[in-house]
């Protein structure tokens, strides 16, 4: 660790010290990473004896739900006094904490550790590694820095932080402390079998129903190196599926071997698009795609929230990928 990292650590560490009432929150429309680091943090801050409260605006996806029996993740709500601390995890901007944002406004301090490149440094305190994989690997390394206990159950939720951020530890930004993290986590009490069973082989009905429709509607072209699929609502109403049950369809598309990026889009709204992109290629940053449209992420992995008509929308974002394709052979 870098003696910068470890300063940051150390102050957030201090801080944590001086509080008792702690806030965590995360993003909107929580993955993995979001619900493994949030309950692993709020479980280690719990056990040090603080108040914690944990929100998000959206509830716990299904295939998570098994991380956080007690529900200590709700729904956030007024609360009339100050929070001595409130820390931000895995959100690359304060206003991606939804409804939370609002209700923590009455705080002393604003801590913010993310793993996102495009993090727009919203804390008091910012501690963002956008090298490390996952913000469950920045939860684990605070953790064991401050030299609090790893529970079985906290070292579950970190290890599904991590094992669903890296792609179950196939993606390239997969580092060798990766490994030895989530081995630790092992050790410490991890259950490989459940975490497994919960999170990778256990889908709804409805989720199957969904990817079908997935694979009878993408899309190739470019060269068949661009690979994309819509998501209408009326996907959603015949399926019976949920937008927690559209987590990793990407990746089915994009392990299409000549494509080297894939692209969700998804209708929000009647003129509200989101977009979810996966790049295969170093060479083709999606962040800086996403980024056009005000959005951001990581190299490989990024998305956006897009207003417009759908077709004009899709033309525009495949025009935007095109080019980053182009570039690169350029």
């Amino acid at each position: 660790m870098t003696k910068t990292r470890l300063k940051t650590i150390d102050r957030i560490i201090e801080i944590i010290g001086e509080s008792h009432t702690v806030a965590v929150c995360s993003h909107m429309r929580p993955d993995g990473d979001c619900i493994g680091s949030t309950l692993g943090l709020a479980l280690a801050l719990l056990d040090q004896g603080r108040e914690v409260t944990c929100w998000n605006q959206d509830p716990v996806p299904s295939k998570l739900r098994f991380l956080d029996p007690d529900q200590l993740i709700q729904t956030p709500r007024p609360i009339k006094r100050q929070f001595d601390c409130v820390i931000a995890v895995d959100s690359a901007s304060i206003e991606r904490l939804g409804t939370a944002q609002e209700h923590i406004a009455n705080r002393r301090i604003l801590i913010n550790i993310d793993h996102h490149a495009s993090n727009t440094r919203f804390g008091d305190v910012n501690w963002i590694a956008s090298k490390e994989p996952s913000s469950g690997e920045l939860v684990y390394q605070l953790i064991r820095q401050a030299g609090w206990k790893i529970t079985p159950r906290i070292a579950d939720c970190l290890f599904t932080a991590i094992s669903t951020d890296t792609g179950s530890f196939q993606y390239p930004s997969t580092l060798p402390e990766t490994y030895y993290a989530a081995g630790d986590l092992v050790k410490k009490g991890a259950n490989l079998a459940t975490v497994c069973d919960e999170v990778y082989q256990s889908y709804p009905l409805s989720r199957v129903k969904l990817l079908k429709r997935v694979y009878n509607n993408f899309r190739l072209t470019h060269d068949n190196q661009i690979a994309y699929f819509w998501l209408k609502k009326e996907d959603f109403s015949r399926t019976g599926a949920t937008p927690n049950d559209t987590e990793g369809l990407i990746d089915h598309i994009r392990a299409i071997e000549p494509v080297v990026v894939a692209c969700v889009f998804e209708e929000l709204e009647p003129e509200l698009t989101r977009i979810s992109l996966r790049s295969k290629d170093e060479n083709v940053n999606v962040s800086d795609i996403a980024d056009q449209f005000g959005g951001g992420g990581h190299q490989a992995a990024a998305g956006a929230r897009i207003a417009g008509k759908p077709m004009g929308v899709q033309h525009r974002v495949i025009a935007a990928i095109r080019r980053a394709l182009d570039d690169r052979q350029s």
